[in-house]
């Protein structure tokens, strides 16, 4: 004879899905805020909240739309992070 379902103790492994949907959603509604506030917040920061909806968006526009103020971001800062592969001659 089998516990019923209500008293039934959760598995480990429920709680940690449950856990790890509650973190992303949040992660989600932070990066919406910062999109949202674009004038007020950095590039990098932007980046990452791009980052985010690219991947966790609840739709594919949402998505989509994060991809492309990605590329705008990069438009307006071409090369960053080439640092290491530039000519040190070229700096001078």
């Amino acid at each position: 004879m089998s516990i019923p379902l209500p008293f039934r103790q959760r598995s480990r492994r429920a709680e940690r899905d449950e856990a790890r949907a509650d973190w992303i959603d949040e992660r989600r509604r932070e990066a919406r805020i910062v999109v949202a506030d674009v004038i007020h917040h950095s590039d990098h920061l932007l980046r990452i909240a791009c980052n985010v909806l690219v991947r966790h968006g609840e739709t594919p526009e949402e998505r989509e739309d994060a991809r492309i103020l990605l590329v705008v971001l990069e438009a307006k800062t071409p090369g960053r992070g080439n640092h290491h592969n530039q000519d040190p001659e070229v700096e001078r």
